[in-house]
């Protein structure tokens, strides 16, 4: 069998923890941000975790995991 590709964008947007959860960076947070409130900047400041319904499609994208 044929190795399987990586998704590169997936591997450069995701990266899979040690108890193998997914984290990504959180949206909306390079420009326009004069027109967030201080809480929406506040709470999606770092990185959060992938839902447990994506989990299994950005897995799938990243069969051999990231570096």
């Amino acid at each position: 069998m044929p190795k399987m590709k990586t998704k590169k964008a997936a591997a450069k947007r995701f990266k899979i923890t040690a108890t193998g959860k997914i984290k990504h960076g959180v949206a909306g947070k390079r420009h326009r941000l004069i027109s967030h409130n201080a809480k929406y900047i506040r709470t999606n400041r770092g990185t959060t975790m992938v839902s447990d319904a994506d989990t299994p499609r950005v897995k799938s994208w990243l069969p051999y995991g990231t570096k």
